[in-house]
């Protein structure tokens, strides 16, 4: 059963659990400092979800990049994986992308991700190249996904009714 999520914009009070929730997912996290920078662009969309308590359980940065949305990161906390977080995040930050837009979206993935690559798959991107050796600590793959067109009404289907 999908958890009670909140979608909202990121907020400074918001960096420590973010950082933290990107060190746990991933072996090659942000330093705190990026997701401060982020929040001081006009190109950046980042957002944060929380649970029904209020608590930050995962986070989004998309770049708009002339009409492209460009994921940069997502990730969920462990305690949150497979409740619609992931979604949540990724449809509402891809809406606001359209809105400001955005007909497009690419990303990078590691190979190996394939929570998240089923997690693409069902928004519609497609494996557009891969990026050999993308990853500076293991060397690994990127592949490179692509969604060709950005529809609103597809993407809200992805919300939760709690979401905004």
């Amino acid at each position: 059963m999908d958890a009670i999520i909140h979608v909202r914009p990121m907020k400074r009070k918001d960096l420590g659990m973010v950082g933290e929730i990107d060190r746990i997912s991933f072996s090659e996290p942000w330093p705190t400092n990026t997701f401060a920078y982020e929040l001081t662009t006009t190109y950046s969309i980042a957002l944060v979800a929380e649970d029904q308590e209020g608590k930050v359980i995962g986070a989004i940065v998309v770049w708009l990049v002339v009409d492209e949305a460009h994921v940069a990161t997502i990730a969920v906390h462990p305690d949150y994986l497979h409740q619609g977080v992931g979604s949540a995040l990724l449809s509402s930050a891809l809406l606001i992308a359209c809105r400001r837009g955005a007909t497009s979206s690419l990303l990078e993935v590691r190979r190996s991700n394939l929570p998240a690559l089923r997690l693409y798959e069902r928004f519609g991107y497609r494996v557009v190249g891969v990026r050999e050796k993308y990853y500076q600590n293991d060397h690994e793959d990127a592949l490179l996904l692509n969604l060709d067109r950005l529809d609103e009404i597809q993407l809200r289907n992805f919300l939760p009714s709690t979401s905004v």
